[in-house]
């Protein structure tokens, strides 16, 4: 009976929750563990590094407006060795700031305050689009000097791999799927569970572009169709 109740609990998305604000973190923690997550808590980003290194996650439920290193600050650094979904949590509710924290890495973003019940659905949400629970099936292919591995989730050559964020892989696989047609950023949105507005699917291809264009000036790759939408090209192995 104990293994088989480990087992279940081994099953349950693993949340790291980030915040210096105790009330809240409590709370949110509380409201997870009600609603069928496993969650663990940190302080600050010097703590969250150390869980860590020690645990793994399916997700991270991050405040913005830390003591030290802020969760902006912390999402850029994180993105640099890992593809983890990030939701961020911030009293900053403006457009440019939810902008600024998606070109960090975040895969999305709850203004406070906010109810508990948004944040599963959108922790829910999240974790629904990471390409090991998508239901389309994508072989390898060459973008240019990279090739993207769907096993790893990364995009590699022979001298260096690039980790794809959540929202970024599954760009990259939806754009696939039409390549060398023209998608709307409507239908991004759709096919990637994201919402449309806000410049969000224009962040989120900027973010992608960086990482296969030698030139994000010139891009040959990942091209913008004015008044379509966006285009890949790509090479199948």
């Amino acid at each position: 009976m104990k293994a088989a109740a480990t087992r279940k609990l081994n099953d349950l998305p693993h949340v790291l929750i980030v915040d210096d604000d105790d009330r809240i973190r409590q709370l949110v923690t509380r409201y997870l563990q009600d609603n069928g997550f496993v969650v663990s808590a940190a302080t600050d980003a010097f703590h969250a590094r150390e869980v860590l290194q020690r645990l793994s996650f399916d997700a991270l439920v991050v405040d913005i407006m830390m003591p030290g290193d802020s969760g902006l600050d912390f999402t850029k650094d994180l993105r640099k060795t890992s593809d983890i979904p990030v939701l961020l949590l911030t009293a900053l509710g403006e457009t440019e700031d939810r902008i600024t924290g998606l070109e960090c890495g975040a895969d999305d973003y709850l203004p406070k305050p906010f109810e508990p019940r948004e944040l599963v659905l959108r922790l829910q949400a999240i974790l629904r689009r990471r390409p090991d629970t998508m239901q389309d099936v994508v072989e390898s292919f060459r973008v240019g000097r990279w090739i993207y591995d769907p096993d790893l989730n990364l995009l590699r050559n022979d001298q260096e791999t690039q980790n794809l964020t959540t929202v970024e892989a599954n760009l990259l696989r939806a754009l696939a799927r039409h390549a060398g047609e023209a998608v709307s950023r409507e239908e991004l949105a759709e096919l990637c569970g994201m919402e449309a507005g806000e410049r969000t699917i224009d962040v989120q291809v900027t973010r992608l572009r960086r990482k296969l264009e030698e030139d994000t000036k010139a891009p040959r790759y990942l091209q913008t169709v004015r008044g379509k939408g966006y285009l890949l090209r790509i090479e199948e192995l």
